[in-house]
């Protein structure tokens, strides 16, 4: 069941969210926000899709008056209802046997039915697909077929976990308000529902994609020990894990594919996004690239609070979960503090996505005998962090063009970062000759490599000459490059143009 927060008969703009505004704080949760708040002129509502209530906390964020609308969903959340013995169609069973073709890339067009709210809501709905003696056969059959040797409970609860929020999307289209564009920040879930309700409602959708999902779900998946197979892992077989990787990974593909099929924008945030959309199916002409900017103006007040010389402070903004990879950034500060014993790292972020991971985190720092060198400060006012900080460090192995690189400079703050996403364009320049001749804002170093970061650390934090310069470089870069008028305005634009399009 949907929770309105909000509730609006019409707005202009309609954004999918997955896991992310109003209850994350971060990344595409400060995007939307900021889109909100620097868009006062047009109406938004927002479509919230969580995995389970326990996961997400309050609200985090003051929702702006022009935010109309905001209904949030579960898709994993415990069932209420009691199977009950069903037939099932026939009919209906030969569809669902196209779309696992076209899942198992054995067709290359997406069958009409995909796309077709009626088709789950009538033809096959949710409890036929999983309680029907035809589905249960049909399953059965792909069992035997795939992987006999692993277990079927495990098979089948695979099965089920990544189709159930199908339907769930299927039902909120029908129920959307009224309004004349769709906005997703991703493809996944998200996207698929953007792309169902523009084929159902006949609008428009823009899609803008800040890492490229396909491709963060298959780190997700390749490194996530979250599958529970219900047995110990001693026990089981290395192609049991592979089979239901692959199951997950297809789906995320295929839906990937049949949301830039359907979206009439495709934005990303820097040319090796783009690319990497192309790769994955994107069709070039539909790509364009807006990238993140920040408030330079307010953020340049913060110089004014900086102390003389160079903080022995290095910074990390992020979550505290494993793409962020702040293991590495603790070994690298073993490194640093052997040189400069008094350096501190500050890892400012919430704790509570990945708890294990962050206990993991603290341990490491005890063991290697820098706790008190090592603070672990959760979510903080960046506004205060920013100018007590000599630099900003990123150590991720996956990232889009992160916002707290931009925010850092334009607050006089050089990074070191990992060569992820835009973290070298951000910081050697990659816009164009002119932003590429300013130089470097910083270094870029390899991922897991934490000698090379604590080098670069070690190098900026005691050579003042070498920082300033790279802190001239950030000021130059962030105040030319990534206003954050330029990018409302570009969203502005884009939003102005597609609802030019719409239909009364």
């Amino acid at each position: 069941m949907a929770e309105y927060i909000r509730k609006s008969k019409a707005v202009d703009i309609m954004i999918f969210g997955e896991g992310t505004y109003p209850y994350v704080r971060g990344g595409v949760s400060s995007w939307i926000h900021q889109l909100l708040v620097g868009l006062p002129e047009l109406t938004f509502g927002i479509i919230f899709l969580g995995s389970r209530p326990e996961e997400y906390g309050d609200i985090l964020y003051e929702l702006p008056k022009n935010l109309l609308h905001l209904e949030v969903h579960y898709m994993f959340d415990d069932e209420k209802h009691v199977p009950s013995k069903r037939e099932g169609s026939e009919e209906a069973m030969k569809t669902v046997r196209e779309l696992y073709a076209f899942f198992k890339d054995e067709r290359e067009s997406i069958p009409e039915q995909m796309h077709d709210i009626s088709f789950y809501m009538e033809q096959m709905p949710y409890k036929d697909f999983l309680y029907s003696h035809n589905a249960w056969k049909f399953i059965e059959e792909r069992y035997k077929e795939n992987c006999s040797d692993i277990s079927f409970v495990d098979y089948f609860w695979t099965v089920r976990n990544i189709h159930k929020p199908i339907w769930k999307l299927a039902e909120i289209v029908t129920n959307m308000p009224k309004v004349k564009l769709l906005h997703s920040p991703s493809t996944g879930y998200a996207g698929f529902l953007a792309s169902l309700a523009s084929y159902d409602k006949k609008l428009p959708f823009i899609l803008t994609e800040h890492g490229i999902y396909t491709r963060e779900r298959k780190i997700d998946m390749l490194t996530a020990d979250w599958i529970d197979f219900k047995k110990p892992t001693l026990l089981k077989q290395p192609e049991e894990t592979n089979y239901i990787q692959y199951m997950w990974v297809k789906f995320f593909e295929r839906i990937g594919e049949f949301t830039y099929d359907k979206a009439d924008s495709i934005l990303s945030l820097y040319s090796g996004a783009r690319d990497i959309q192309v790769q994955f199916g994107a069709l070039k002409e539909k790509t364009k690239i807006i990238p993140n900017a920040v408030d330079v103006d307010a953020l340049n007040t913060l110089l004014e609070k900086r102390p003389e010389g160079v903080p022995q402070v290095i910074t990390l903004i992020g979550r505290v979960v494993s793409i962020k990879d702040i293991k590495t950034f603790i070994r690298a500060m073993r490194i640093t503090i052997n040189e400069i014993p008094d350096a501190e790292a500050w890892i400012v972020g919430p704790m509570d996505e990945d708890e294990e991971y962050a206990l993991e985190c603290q341990n490491m720092a005890k063991s290697l005998d820098i706790s008190d060198n090592v603070k672990f400060l959760g979510f903080q006012n960046i506004k205060e962090i920013l100018p007590l900080s000599g630099l900003q460090t990123l150590t991720s192995i996956s990232e889009g063009m992160p916002l707290v690189i931009l925010e850092g400079f334009a607050a006089g703050v050089p990074c070191v970062a990992t060569d992820v996403g835009s973290c070298y364009d951000l910081i050697k320049g990659g816009l164009n000759e002119e932003d590429i001749s300013l130089g470097s804002a910083g270094e870029i170093v390899a991922i897991a490599n934490p000698t090379a970061l604590a080098t670069e650390y070690i190098r900026y934090l005691k050579d003042e000459k070498l920082w300033k310069k790279a802190q001239d470089v950030a000021l130059k870069r962030v105040g030319t490059f990534y206003r954050q008028e330029t990018f409302l305005q570009a969203y502005k634009d884009i939003y102005i143009e597609a609802m030019d399009t719409w239909q009364e």
